[in-house]
């Protein structure tokens, strides 16, 4: 997306109800899709007031009018499950500011979409983790879950189609290793034999009659604000659709319990932390208040491997690909990460009692 100028982002402002004077646009990089800034005005009583500004980026979600609508309908039936709750929507689930017209966002004459929100003040973000903290966001998502049990997930779209469909992303890197060029298959050869000796993973989650539900898959760490009175706010909810809550856990594992960085070339460094592990489990089984099946439940550890498994063949995929989709910073890097999440899957599968009777503890 091409930068905006500071007159094209004050004509932004000025088509959401913003109450007060326009004081200050900051950008906030905080993001990787979406262009995102921090709107200030000063109220008729002289009060800071902040807004979040953001340009969604149409490459990544080409269908906008289907993300606002994901958005829209889930933000509603959160409001009032907090307000059932005794608690405090405008801290603990995002406010969006509609335009002038009344609508969720707006298309300038540019091409570009729009959309605002009130800013979460007094709000922490954090971008590393321990395992108390890591038990938090397990907490937060885990509520999150609970607060749209039964809301109708068939409803929404699928804004990003077969996100996590693990058998699909498998074909598709069947079909990347036929068309690869010669030199990257054969630098692959070991994690291609790794990934086709491993395809059961890929079916883990199939058939197991889970029930729908309204699934974040994009559950890092910074997309919880935390509050020093322990409430908490899932964000950014571009990627909202039907699916499996394993989706969710499990993809969250993936990076959270993870002792070494996402692209670690030292693979003696990989492994599941099982405090992290249980310390997410706990938080977010808390967070869930029984809502989970308890077929949803045994799978936990299955699913960690699962969204770890299709995080390493999307990276393996993309190498033999060219690196046409993930961002890298030298030649093999997305090998790099495809070797590092199945040295994650090897280490998950030495765990697996340990992690079943964790899993046990809190059931």
């Amino acid at each position: 997306m091409k930068p905006l100028s500071h007159n094209e982002l004050l004509q932004a402002v000025a088509r959401f109800q913003i109450d007060g004077e326009l004081t200050s646009i900051e950008p906030n990089n905080n993001g990787h899709i979406n262009d995102t800034f921090v709107v200030t005005v000063s109220t008729l009583n002289k009060k800071r007031k902040r807004y979040i500004l953001q340009r969604i980026n149409a490459s990544v979600f080409p269908n906008v009018n289907q993300v606002m609508f994901n958005i829209t309908s889930v933000l509603s039936c959160l409001h009032e499950k907090v307000k059932e709750r005794g608690g405090e929507p405008e801290r603990e689930t995002l406010t969006l500011i509609p335009t002038q017209e009344g609508e969720s966002y707006f298309q300038d004459g540019e091409g570009c979409f729009f959309r605002c929100y009130a800013y979460l003040e007094c709000s922490k973000v954090y971008n590393s983790t321990t395992p108390e903290l890591f038990g938090k966001s397990g907490f937060a998502f885990g509520q999150f879950q609970a607060n749209l049990d039964g809301f109708p997930a068939e409803s929404l779209y699928e804004v990003l189609p077969h996100f996590h469909d693990t058998p699909k992303r498998y074909q598709d890197l069947l079909e990347a290793i036929g068309k690869a060029i010669p030199e990257r298959r054969q630098k692959a050869e070991k994690e291609i034999a790794w990934a086709k000796d491993n395809s059961p993973i890929a079916y883990y989650l199939s058939g197991k009659g889970l029930p729908l539900r309204v699934t974040h898959n994009d559950t890092k760490l910074n997309n919880v604000l935390f509050y020093d009175d322990g409430k908490s706010c899932v964000i950014d909810l571009d990627t909202v659709m039907p699916g499996y809550s394993l989706y969710d856990y499990g993809d969250s594992i993936r990076f959270g319990a993870n002792e070494a960085a996402e692209d670690e070339k030292d693979l003696s460094k990989v492994k599941l932390s099982l405090e992290c592990f249980e310390s997410y489990t706990k938080g977010y089984l808390e967070g869930a208040e029984g809502k989970l099946t308890a077929e949803e439940i045994a799978l936990f550890p299955e699913a960690g491997m699962t969204l770890t498994y299709e995080c390493g063949i999307r990276f393996l995929t993309d190498f033999l690909n060219g690196d046409v989709y993930f961002k890298t910073a030298y030649p093999s890097h997305n090998l790099i990460r495809a070797k590092s999440q199945f040295a994650l899957v090897e280490d998950m599968k030495k765990k697996l009692p340990e992690m079943r009777s964790i899993i046990a503890k809190y059931r």
